[in-house]
């Protein structure tokens, strides 16, 4: 993906910033700066684009578990901030960056400004090849090699020719560096499905009505009930949850091979929850299994039955267990090890 062309900058040294890349810090500095260029703020507080860089990665660290790398100061700012600031893990964007810019609490503090040891300035190294940080700040207040900004105790300053590049094409750079930052975070996380879509939070999640009505009402239409695999309590139709047995948070799709009805109180309590391989696949299977002989039976045009084709590539061989066990069995572990928790509730805790 390439950069909008300019007769007047040097745009190659814009997209050289993000050449060996080690870390987040780039991407989300840009992102920082593109915000707040879109509210015609030239000179900006550093405080503010710290604190955007925060907000910007808040649901990818928080929610969807992507891990930045251990070396990342972002994602351990995050976690500590997740701690002292008592900010909910799926607040908006822009109640985190408020909260982040306005906070009194000083440690908080702190953590936002150990960006500007580093992120300002080496952000303009490639417009100033081999100079230090004093130099790169003494060199970038007279705007030196049209860079991008000018740099300063607490403020940056853009370049008014740069403002006005920013600003006209702030959507296809925004896109830039999210594309670039998915391709860096999916290096990061090579066995993490759909990196792009854990980027930013969406407005809304999808309706599982066609699940619901296309899928799992003619199941227990056809049996009359099904027993919830956690509970055991007999569910029926308009009595029931679609539940993602993987967490959407990790997996990021409703694709039907994951999505079986549940207790209703049982699923809010799940929340993200990893369920117990040894306690849970058997009876997930044999649900699965059983839902989709009835479908393929009742209904053979059903749209939804291609979902397993992710898992099993022609769907007129047998519907293997062991099959399904090896492709559901890495994405839990790798879940975890990302950080979500596995379900510790008791079976009869909820009926």
């Amino acid at each position: 993906m390439q950069l909008p062309t300019s007769n007047e900058l040097p745009v190659n040294l814009l997209a050289a910033c993000f050449n060996n890349t080690t870390s987040t810090y780039k991407f989300y500095w840009l992102l920082a700066i593109l915000q707040e260029v879109e509210k015609n703020h030239l000179v900006i507080p550093k405080r503010n684009l710290f604190a955007r860089m925060i907000s910007n990665a808040w649901f990818t660290v928080n929610y969807f578990h992507v891990s930045f790398g251990k070396q990342d100061w972002i994602q351990e700012t995050i976690q500590f901030v997740n701690t002292v600031e008592k900010i909910p893990i799926d607040e908006k964007q822009a109640s985190v960056f408020h909260k982040l810019s306005t906070t009194t609490n000083k440690t908080t503090e702190s953590k936002l400004w150990h960006f500007n040891k580093n992120v300002p300035h080496w952000f303009l190294s490639p417009w100033f090849a081999k100079k230090d940080k004093n130099d790169i700040y003494r060199l970038s207040k007279s705007f030196s090699e049209n860079c991008l900004y000018a740099l300063h105790d607490d403020t940056i300053e853009i370049h008014p020719l740069w403002g006005n590049y920013l600003l006209a094409n702030a959507r296809m750079l925004k896109d830039f560096c999210v594309w670039n930052l998915a391709l860096f975070l999916q290096s990061k996380n090579p066995n993490v499905p759909d990196i792009p879509n854990k980027l930013i939070k969406p407005a809304f999640r999808n309706s599982l009505n066609i699940q619901r009505t296309k899928y799992w009402d003619v199941v227990l239409k056809e049996l009359g009930s099904v027993p919830c695999i956690y509970t055991g309590d007999a569910l029926t139709i308009g009595n029931y949850a679609v539940e993602h047995f993987i967490p959407y948070h990790f997996v990021s799709h409703d694709l039907i091979w994951n999505l079986i009805p549940a207790n209703k109180l049982f699923n809010s309590s799940k929340s993200d929850k990893l369920p117990p391989m040894d306690l849970y696949f058997n009876p997930f299977y044999d649900l699965q299994k059983t839902a989709f002989d009835i479908i393929r039976t009742k209904s053979p045009n059903n749209k939804l039955l291609e979902d397993y084709l992710t898992i099993f590539p022609d769907l007129t061989t047998h519907f293997s267990k062991e099959k399904f066990r090896e492709s559901i069995q890495p994405l839990i572990t790798i879940a975890s090890n990302n950080g979500f928790e596995f379900l510790t509730l008791d079976k009869k805790s909820i009926r």
